[in-house]
């Protein structure tokens, strides 16, 4: 006998997602979720003291209306809150000196010659087949792009977005309808995992967390999943909504051409260190983020926009490989707060997706194997990383295995 109707394996935004569409359709889903919170990439840390912060994405838009269904839907749009003046501040650090910026002010630091020579050749320019670097740096200069554009992109993904598709499949960037009955820029006050709470709360959802699948495979005219303390359970349909490594592991035996579809996606890590700091301690002006050139961090992003009267919280975002030595002294020397006194740090690994050119047919290949069953994938390794992103991939899933 199935376990459920619906096995999701990975607690994230992408399976929660896929989770509340098959619930309001109906169907008994159970969610396996490895780590001891759900979330995923959306990492709210809540203090005893009330206070939270995002260790993870870190604001949602009015435009993200698949996202924002679920919200409505699990009861928790009247906790959204509007983001305020410091969300218009910004950083700019380059060789210890510190630039406070508003985002028309950023036209100012570039080179006006080179890209009043650059930008008539470059504005005509098709964005097919082009990269973030190969279109933006012809369009403002190669110098401006490395030293201005490239750092700001970079602050996005928390990586490199120089080798990012321009458009398709993986691109950063895309135009999406706005609902006017939301504020523009938001946030919930409890951080944006509220959503994802709210979701493994809602009807016919069942999360369990500490739970690692180690395995799915056919049973039958169903699929298995098997976890690592030695169970086995059993659905008509199962979605798999983890990390690109891990989805790949779990689908190697049965479905190898799929787990090597899959392999074949791109991946960075992510080393994050959060601080909490009384207000009276920082010499930072308010700001939404700050963004170093050539630093070991991609970007510093701060709570400023949501302010409390007590503390003012920072998420360094580093990157791959940097010891974790070099990262807390990295933090207290921006912070300008001795190591010894940066208090309870938050501290988090993350593997993000990085695609490249060609990530369209990656995809394209991954859909193939998918066509005609009832396996679904989901993540944000799809059309791109941005949360609405991986909640219409769970859209389309669900649809796609409900009609099959």
């Amino acid at each position: 006998m199935a376990t459920a109707d619906v096995i999701v394996v990975g607690g994230g935004i992408s399976g929660l997602a896929f989770a509340w569409k098959a619930g309001q359709a109906g169907k008994k889903v159970r969610v396996l979720e490895r780590d001891a919170r759900i979330g995923g990439c959306l990492h709210s840390h809540r203090r005893p003291d009330g206070y939270w912060f995002e260790m993870g994405a870190h604001s949602v838009y009015n435009s993200y209306g698949a996202f924002l269904d679920i919200a409505v839907g699990a009861g928790v749009a009247g906790k959204i809150i509007q983001r305020g003046p410091a969300r218009g501040r910004f950083g700019l650090l380059r060789d210890g000196d510190y630039r406070w910026l508003t985002p028309p002010k950023v036209l100012l630091q570039l080179n006006w010659l080179e890209a009043a020579l650059s930008f008539p050749a470059g504005i005509f320019r098709k964005k097919d087949g082009e990269t973030v670097y190969s279109y933006y740096s012809k369009l403002v200069g190669r110098r401006n792009y490395d030293r201005v554009i490239s750092p700001f992109f970079a602050a996005v993904p928390s990586q490199k977005a120089d080798g990012f598709p321009l458009e398709g499949p993986g691109s950063l960037f895309k135009k999406r309808p706005r609902r006017e009955e939301f504020v523009k820029s938001f946030g919930f006050d409890g951080g944006l995992q509220l959503v994802c709470d709210a979701a493994a709360r809602s009807q016919g959802v069942e999360v369990e967390t500490g739970a690692a699948a180690t395995r799915v495979s056919r049973a039958g005219g169903e699929y298995a999943v098997t976890t690592a303390d030695g169970r086995t359970l059993t659905a008509p349909v199962v979605a798999v909504a983890a990390p690109p490594d891990q989805a790949s592991a779990l689908l190697r035996d049965d479905f190898h051409e799929l787990s090597t579809a899959v392999s074949r996606v791109g991946t960075v890590q992510v080393e994050s260190v959060g601080v909490v700091l009384p207000r009276e301690r920082c010499w930072m002006p308010e700001c939404a983020f700050l963004v170093p050139v050539d630093d070991l961090f991609f970007s510093a992003v701060t709570r400023d926009p949501f302010p409390d009267p007590r503390f003012r919280a920072f998420a360094f975002h580093f990157k791959a490989a940097v010891p974790r030595a070099d990262r807390l002294r990295r933090v207290s020397e921006v912070l300008r707060i001795p190591e010894a006194e940066l208090g309870e740090l938050v501290e988090r690994r993350t593997l993000l997706p990085s695609p490249a050119l060609g990530h369209g047919e990656i995809v394209a290949e991954i859909d193939r194997c998918l066509a005609g069953g009832k396996l679904a994938l989901t993540g944000n390794y799809f059309a791109g990383l941005a949360i609405e992103d991986c909640v219409l991939r769970s859209n389309d899933e669900w649809r796609r295995v409900n009609s099959s």
